[in-house]
Order: structure tokens, then sequence, then C-alpha cells
């Protein structure tokens, strides 16, 4: 026959207590189970539309580089604005999503990497680029001081020697610094790397970072006369080295016929121009062709936010992405 089991009177309470301590522990191991799911939901609805961000992404440049193409068939000779395609916020249609792209002609920007020529392993000084970005620095109000230092500061940071420019950096001056750091001896591979470059202040960057990029090339800058939209002007003053004002670059480019010039011939023959007696070499780096484009891309995917910038380069009839990155450029 079976006994009912019964605790001492004094123990009673020590049960009840053990009891509700287990059922304490049960309901914050459940708690912490349910938020660890909850966690892992989240986490994994995120992962999925980040990676549908990142595909919508791919297709939007795809679609770019596309477009670019067709651009460069329908006259290999030039490039216009024909269409209104260049700098303008374009819806592409996505599933369950949004996304737009704006492109730019790549061309239409002082290449940093112009400061300099030759070959990797063997880059040199560019007088031309020198006294190009000088002038743009000092027609976008900087000192014309403190425009001499960043120009031979960042040709050091480019060049291959360890020599320094009368007011330009090498090694020694960057290693003397708080956080010491060394100058990089290669191409720009982002416009942001010239902050660290000597004499390069915040308030300087700001005002040269809408005018500048960095085009994977040690080349002259060569501007599209067809796309260089009227508000950019500077540039084209600064490359005749200020033979024209900023305000009559833009009149010049305010006039500019819609089907293009056709030719850089035609472009040099503006009566303003030709009495400027631009040198042939400068002149050489106005066109009507263009062969690299910027793309920004803005994508949104669920809760997912995604922006992108890429560059694009054309060759002939056929265009590919050659970096990109994800989020704000520097």
């Amino acid at each position: 026959m079976r006994r009912r089991f019964a605790p001492p009177n004094g123990e009673k309470g020590a049960a009840l207590l053990t009891v509700l301590l287990l059922v304490a522990v049960m309901a914050v191991i459940s708690a912490t189970a349910l938020d660890r799911l909850r966690l892992s939901t989240r986490l994994a609805v995120n992962g999925a539309a980040m990676a549908q961000a990142r595909a919508y992404t791919l297709a939007a440049e795809g679609l770019a580089a596309a477009r670019i193409e067709d651009l460069l068939q329908r006259d290999a000779a030039q490039l216009t604005n024909d269409g209104s395609w260049m700098d303008r916020e374009i819806p592409v249609p996505v599933d369950r999503g949004q996304a737009f792209v704006r492109l730019s002609d790549g061309q239409n920007c002082f290449n940093l990497n112009s400061l300099v020529s030759g070959e990797r392993g063997a880059f040199n000084a560019s007088p031309t680029g020198m006294r190009q970005f000088t002038k743009l620095m000092e027609l976008l109000g900087i000192n014309s001081n403190d425009a001499i230092i960043i120009t031979e500061s960042t040709i050091d940071w480019l060049d291959s020697d360890g020599n320094a420019l009368p007011s330009g950096a090498e090694d020694s001056f960057y290693a003397s610094q708080t956080t010491p750091y060394l100058p990089a001896n290669r191409l720009f591979i982002d416009r942001g790397e010239l902050k660290a470059v000597r004499g390069m202040t915040p308030t300087y960057y700001a005002r040269l970072r809408p005018w500048i990029c960095a085009l994977p090339v040690a080349e002259p800058v060569r501007l599209n006369a067809n796309t260089l939209a009227p508000d950019r002007a500077i540039l084209l003053s600064a490359l005749l080295d200020g033979k024209i004002s900023p305000a009559q670059a833009k009149a010049v480019l305010a006039i500019r016929p819609s089907e293009g010039y056709g030719s850089a011939v035609k472009f040099w023959a503006i009566p303003q121009l030709a009495a400027a007696e631009v040198p042939a070499d400068v002149q050489g780096q106005i066109g009507v062709t263009s062969n690299w484009f910027f793309l920004q891309s803005r994508v949104r995917a669920e809760s997912i936010e995604l922006e992108s910038n890429a560059l694009i380069r054309a060759d002939g009839t056929s265009a590919q992405i050659l970096w990109r990155a994800l989020g704000e450029a520097a």
C-alpha cells in the first residue's frame, strides 16, 4: 500500500519556494529563447533584404552599362546629352522595392591622377597638370601659396621617387605627424585620399570635392565639350590657365548646339576661344567623346536602403564596371 509523502510542517514553505524558483528560471529561459528566436528571424529577414538590394544594385549597373553602350552605338564620333540621360535620377522598375540610378560623364571633372604621367613604378610630375590644378584651386578661392603646397604635395604623394618638391612633402614629413603614416606613391583610388595630403584642410576639401575625381589613369584631363554643363565651366577655365574667365567659359558652353559640336575643331573655332590662343596640347584636352562614367544608385528592398557608387569604362561600343563602393563616396 502506497503512502502519500507529506513534508514536515517546517519544510512546506521551502518546497513552495523551490517550485516558484523553478518556474522563474523556466520563465527566464523561455523569454531568452524567444528573444533569440526573434533576433534570428530579424537577422534572416534583413540578410535576405540585403541580398535582394545587392541584386537590384547589380541589375541597375547592368542596365546603366547597356544604356551607355546604346549611346555609344548611336554615334561613335561624339557623345551628347541628347535624351537628357546625364545627371538625372532615373527610376528602375524592380519587384517589391525601389531603385534609382544617376549617370554622369566621368571625364567632366579634374582627375587628380593627371598630376603625374608615366606608368606604375615610374610616375613623374606633369607640369601641365600641376599648373591646371593650381589654377582650379585659385579659382575656387584657395590661397595661391596654399594651392602650390597642396599641388606639389599631391604630386609627391603620387610620384615614384622619394624626393620632395620645393613646397611638397615626402616620407619624413608624414612620419613626423602625431599619427605617423607614409605617402602612397601610387595613383589615387578614391578622391577622398586627398584629405591625407599636406596642406589639405576640411574647408579646402569641401570646396574641391565637387570638381575632382580619381580616374585610374595618369593622363591629362579630357573634358567633353558636348556634355560639360555650364555650371561646371570653372573646369574649362582652369584647363585654359585662366585665359578665359569662368563667366566667359559659362557663356561659351551656354551657346552649345543641341546636336553637339561634332568635332573639337568646331568647338575651338568659337571666336572667344580662338582669340585666347590656347596651346595645341591643351586643345587636345577638350574633345567630344567620353570613355568614363560615374554611376550612383539608390535601392530600397524591404527595410534595407542601399546606396552605391560605381565607375564604368567604355571601350569602343562596350562598357564594363571597373569598381563599385557601397555607401556614400568620400
